[in-house]
């Protein structure tokens, strides 16, 4: 079996490859992306899938995200199938 990496580190996308960050820069990348989501009309732009499996606490808080954050309904947690 092959042994699973573990990363230890943030990694950003720069030119189409990975190279380390540190946590505020790929924090800010990240918050920076949603920006973009929500002012290219977050309903349209972005969507959140949830697991089934997680806790009701955890879903509640991805759905509130997605909704009032992100001003979107395109939420899916895979709890139909």
């Amino acid at each position: 079996m092959k042994k699973q990496v573990r990363l230890t580190e943030p990694l950003v996308r720069v030119n189409g490859e990975l190279r380390p960050a540190s946590w505020d820069e790929a924090l800010d990348r990240a918050a920076a992306g949603f920006a973009i989501a929500r002012q290219h009309d977050a309903t349209k732009s972005f969507g959140m899938f949830s697991c089934s499996k997680a806790t009701n606490e955890m879903n509640y808080a991805a759905q509130k995200f997605t909704r009032a954050v992100m001003g979107s309904n395109n939420i899916d947690s895979c709890n139909r199938t």
